[in-house]
């Protein structure tokens, strides 16, 4: 089974998988060129197929995450649908999966399973936890991970904790999981990789795990601010809209105060000199930068704000950033076929030179299983007695 172009053109990728960790592990593989063959339940499918209904019909994420795969449906409870897949199997590069704790040991696809039946194989399983624990057991998803590793607790405001916007543990988990083949598939050998979303999290809370391990403090969140850089925050201004302004060191704070501000007076204050005190004097700090960005309209401040080499942005909701000129200028939006007719979608981060990313199609449920299962060897009749024992859709 090959594919043309791209860095990994060559590499069959199956992938038993739902939501969005596995899902984007296996999208990044194939943006890179690889065939990601999907194979999912017969009756339902990936469970995220029905989170909603608003891309025409099919489901934001499911779209999202899906693109250029082919979706083979399969029941992998029955003795036909299990040989068919040891089948694909057989001529795979890669396994990922995602499935709920202990799915895969049920399907006699354990790491020492796979090790003996399809030993040039590389098998890549994303969980919560991670084995060995007492937490192994536990079913998890993007929020109840991102509660259990403290990332909640520093999002947010005090006293009222949240969760990040985006689903970074399951995207996170997702990236690394695809990092950890394409290092094995470098490497030229086979091997066994497990990802858990808490793992990931936990490396994810690196600052704020150190920071209080040494200092026995816990951080507070601070909204669309840092503990950790003062001053760095969100600031409303004359004409309605938010800026966010930043600075990380201490000559970025003078050229701030002096140039942005015009205020010498706070660029000569001993309490503002070094950033440990900048922080703890940051409300002063907020109070002198908000009332000078409230007395100007945004299209002032960030002018003044990069001729004086300081780090701005304006506050975005999603729907600013659907127009957003930038990603118009720089063509990073593309049309992909779906079952309910072409959408836009964004190209993937990687700018490869000379490497267009494919953008295939969001398959429906089970598209491929009959030009699949003929690859594989497969005559119609066999695929018509699979389809009557309910093996395949």
């Amino acid at each position: 089974m090959t594919t043309s172009g791209g860095p990994l053109a060559g590499i069959t990728v199956v992938a038993l998988e739902q939501a969005v960790s596995a899902p984007m592990c296996t999208r990044t593989l194939g943006d890179l060129g690889a065939r990601v063959i999907k194979v999912e339940n017969p009756e339902v499918g990936d469970f995220a197929r029905h989170y909603d209904d608003v891309v025409g019909g099919l489901a934001a994420h499911f779209v999202w995450v899906n693109r250029g795969k082919e979706s083979v449906a399969l029941d992998l409870k029955s003795d036909a649908g299990a040989a068919v897949l040891h089948r694909l199997l057989e001529r795979a590069d890669v396994l990922v999966s995602n499935l709920a704790p202990g799915s895969t040991a049920r399907l006699g696809l354990a790491p020492a399973d796979l090790e003996v039946r399809h030993p040039a194989l590389i098998a890549v399983e994303i969980d919560g936890y991670g084995p060995g624990g007492p937490l192994s057991h536990k079913r998890a998803y993007d929020l109840l991970v991102q509660a259990e590793s403290g990332a909640c607790s520093v999002t947010g405001h005090p006293g009222a904790p949240a969760k990040p916007g985006p689903p970074v543990a399951d995207v996170c988990s997702g990236l690394y999981a695809a990092l950890s083949v394409l290092a094995l598939l470098h490497a030229g050998r086979p091997g066994q990789v497990a990802v858990s979303l808490f793992d990931t999290m936990t490396e994810l809370m690196g600052y704020p795990l150190t920071y209080t391990r040494h200092s026995g403090v816990e951080q507070q969140p601070r909204g669309m601010g840092s503990p950790a850089v003062s001053p760095y925050g969100a600031y409303g201004t004359a004409d309605g809209h938010t800026v966010v302004l930043g600075t990380t060191n201490d000559r970025e704070w003078q050229r701030l105060a002096r140039e942005l501000l015009g205020r010498p007076d706070l660029a000569d204050d001993e309490r503002f000199r070094t950033n440990a005190g900048r922080v703890e004097h940051r409300a002063v700090l907020d109070a002198e930068i908000g009332a000078w960005c409230a007395r100007h309209d945004l299209g002032h401040v960030q002018d003044r704000a990069d001729g004086a080499g300081i780090g701005n942005a304006r506050y975005n909701t999603v729907g600013d950033v659907l127009a957003h000129p930038h990603l118009d200028a720089r063509g990073r939006w593309r049309q992909i076929g779906t079952p309910s007719g072409p959408v836009p979608a964004l190209l993937p981060p990687p700018v490869i030179s000379g490497y267009d990313p494919p953008m295939g199609a969001v398959p429906a449920l089970g598209e491929h299983t009959d030009a699949v299962l003929a690859e594989l060897g497969y005559s119609q009749g066999d695929i018509d007695g699979l389809r009557a024992r309910g093996a395949v859709r």
